[in-house]
């Protein structure tokens, strides 16, 4: 079958490269045709965004470290107020981490649903110019609902993220009290 797709060179100098070119490019086909592949690219970048956020909850608590310090001002500390923000913070990165997972998601389903929305339109003998002002309308209805549905998820995980990150925190600052009394 590669015998086939393979071009006659005009120069002795031409027959590697466009050998090598025409099987290099037949093996990135193949190895991005596989499900594997796309599951470890799925996976590295999944990985990379974790990092990126480990680093950022970090350099959060090492700020709320410093913040709820006894050496820092009693009345700062005692408010809670880098409490809330740090919580504010840890429930944001953990928020946009849930709307980046349920994307990753969401956009094959929602693929699926829209082709075969569309077949079905096609099979039931739309004409060519119906079909695509309905495929329009179809998308943006997909996609609008798409995003009300990933906001309102990335919220929710982002309120009960803060809100157990702010008790968490308050309760390790009041431990941490206890301990040096």
């Amino acid at each position: 079958m590669e015998e086939d797709q393979e071009t006659v060179p005009t120069s002795p100098t031409q027959a590697p490269a466009s050998a090598s070119s025409s099987s290099s490019y037949m093996l990135l086909l193949r190895v991005m045709s596989k499900r594997r592949t796309w599951v470890c690219l799925f996976v590295t970048v999944y990985g990379i965004l974790l990092t990126c956020s480990w680093n950022f909850l970090k350099s959060i608590l090492s700020w709320y470290k410093l913040q709820a310090q006894p050496s820092s001002s009693s009345s700062s500390s005692s408010s809670g107020w880098p409490a809330l923000y740090a919580s504010v913070l840890l429930g944001a990165v953990f928020g946009m981490l849930s709307m980046v997972a349920a994307l990753a998601v969401m956009v094959p389903a929602t693929l699926v649903t829209w082709i075969t929305v569309m077949v079905l339109l096609t099979f039931f003998g739309k004409p060519k110019r119906d079909l695509v002002v309905e495929g329009r309308k179809i998308t943006k209805e997909i996609v609008g609902f798409l995003l009300k549905i990933l906001l309102k998820e990335g919220n929710v995980v982002a309120a009960v993220c803060a809100v157990l990150g702010y008790f968490a925190l308050v309760r390790r600052n009041n431990e941490g009290d206890l301990l040096n009394s």
